[in-house]
């Protein structure tokens, strides 16, 4: 039997979930990086009220976890999560495909994002899908890589 997945838009009855999804998901890195990541330390009602929040369904589960804010002609990822359970399945890539098109449906000519600098494997994946590094700084105490993908309008 096939599960069916759904990506749709978050609702404020999502916030534990997601809130639960994403500590889930970021966990295994408080040992690397010495504290919980950021976005451990959102308020998902907050983020689900202030930005373009997505998750996807998968049966019952609620998989995945995709936050982004539009910032004038460039989207901002600010988190992208999956259940550790449904890792390697493609819904971390489907998230992406999915943010591209939201940009580009938005008028974006560019998605631009960061991570820690630890979270080597994240840093590897987003320059496998287009990502160039473009500046590395300090912000809020986390050592942050950042990102940058130019869109070309289809």
């Amino acid at each position: 039997m096939h599960t069916v997945r759904v990506i749709r838009r978050a609702r404020q009855d999502d916030a534990d979930a997601i809130a639960a999804l994403v500590n889930q998901a970021y966990e295994p890195y408080i040992c690397r990086i010495g504290k919980k990541p950021g976005p451990m330390l959102d308020d998902y009602r907050q983020v689900v009220a202030d930005t373009h929040t997505f998750v996807v369904k998968e049966g019952a589960d609620l998989s995945g976890v995709l936050v982004m804010s539009l910032e004038d002609t460039e989207l901002l990822l600010i988190n992208i999560a999956v259940l550790p359970r449904h890792k390697g399945k493609g819904i971390g890539k489907t998230l992406m495909a999915f943010c591209e098109r939201h940009a580009l449906r938005n008028g974006c000519d560019a998605i631009r994002l960061y991570t820690h600098e630890l979270m080597t494997e994240n840093i590897d994946i987003y320059q496998k899908l287009g990502y160039r590094h473009t500046h590395s700084a300090t912000e809020n105490g986390f050592a942050r890589v950042f990102m940058r993908k130019a869109l070309l309008a289809r």
